[in-house]
């Protein structure tokens, strides 16, 4: 299950309160309904209308602003996610498709747009997104979190089934289980307008950096670059934070560790290169790897090398680089520079930066 959580230990403790509640689904759907309680209603997962939260929209793409008023009668798919997200990216297609496959029979899908990285919060960059990836369906920003907050929510992706009368009846996060997750649409529409539903699900064939993982083979965890988050830096003494330092690469960093090489400024969020010729660093397992870049601070595009064991990439290029490894920053958001055509093994990925001044945040892996 591919998820991206706020906090490792409230991962856990929502998991353990999953499983009560699907054993509670199952047991509903078994007995026909509440011990001692026949005829009543079975109730909301999350809160009581967390629909309501809509209003804490910050602005919307695709649609006027959205109410839970008029919602109702309706079934809702709310999909929280944020475009830098491999995670959300990969579950993209399947959602578009629900959207039209369902638009006619009574599904509202709304695109909840919370974002993890502050470039995430500006409405020109989220608009590209939702162009490139052919989102068509309604989008809720949600700069401030409130929507977030209303639904309790802790993950990208994280999506939510609400019924016909505005309750929250499923709830699943993470990637994969595609066919569970439309079963549940076809069940809270098949209530709602009394009558069965087709009983087939959707076929999605998606490629580039949407295509579906190789989870089997990734053992790689997604890395943050930002000092607030950072993990297994192997450069030697380390991050330090919010001031310029010249570093040097691991001599020999181990699986999943990683270093910086050139004259960099480490932020929160963030690792700043200061002068051309920084080199980013990291030992890895998987099919795909992406790193979540952005151009200068005045918007200048950033030239790029990226070499796989000290070699140009040919064949194992990722879409944003080609097979010599070059490419340029141009935007804030995912690039995918590596994915291996053969077997799965361990690599040395490096980046090299022809200018400065790139903006680099976060390696994720499929």
């Amino acid at each position: 299950m591919g998820i991206e959580a706020r906090m490792g230990t409230a991962f856990k403790q929502r998991l353990r309160k999953l499983h009560v509640l699907a054993l509670v689904a199952a047991c509903w759907s078994l007995i026909g309904g509440w011990p001692g309680a026949e005829g009543q209603e079975p109730p909301s997962i999350v809160g009581s209308s967390p629909l309501y939260g809509l209003s804490g929209a910050t602005g919307w793409i695709n649609s006027k602003p959205l109410t839970a008023k008029e919602l109702k009668g309706k079934v809702v798919l709310v999909d929280f996610w944020t475009y830098s997200c491999i995670n959300c990216l990969r579950s993209l297609p399947y959602i578009e498709a629900w959207a039209q496959k369902y638009k006619d029979s009574g599904l509202v899908v709304i695109g909840v747009h919370t974002p993890e990285f502050d470039f995430e919060k500006e409405l020109p960059n989220v608009q590209k997104a939702v162009q490139k990836f052919g989102i068509t369906y309604p989008i809720a920003l949600d700069s401030n979190h409130a929507i977030w907050d209303a639904f309790h929510n802790e993950y990208w992706p994280a999506h939510y089934f609400i019924d016909a009368k505005g309750k929250v009846r499923f709830e699943h996060f993470g990637e994969g289980d595609y066919d569970q997750s439309e079963r549940w649409i076809q069940e809270l529409l098949q209530q709602r307008a009394a009558k069965p539903m087709p009983g087939t699900t959707v076929s999605v064939h998606a490629q580039g950096v949407e295509a579906a993982a190789d989870m089997n083979d990734v053992r790689s965890p997604e890395t943050y670059i930002g000092y607030a988050r950072a993990e297994h830096f192997a450069s030697p003494g380390g991050i330090r934070q919010d001031a310029e330092k010249t570093y040097a690469a691991p001599a020999q960093p181990r699986l999943n560790e990683w270093g910086l090489a050139g004259n960099w400024v480490d932020h929160k969020q963030s690792a700043v290169l200061k002068s051309a010729g920084g080199k980013i660093v990291f030992h890895f397992h998987a099919r795909d790897l992406h790193l979540v870049l952005g151009p200068t601070a005045d918007g200048k595009p950033v030239r790029f090398r990226v070499t796989i064991d000290g070699h140009a990439p040919g064949e194992n290029h990722g879409v944003d680089i080609d097979a010599q490894g070059n490419g340029v920053v141009t935007d804030h958001r995912l690039y995918q520079l590596v994915r291996q055509k053969g077997a799965v093994t361990d690599h040395i990925f490096t980046i090299e930066f022809e200018d400065p001044g790139v903006q680099a945040f976060s390696f994720t892996f499929g």
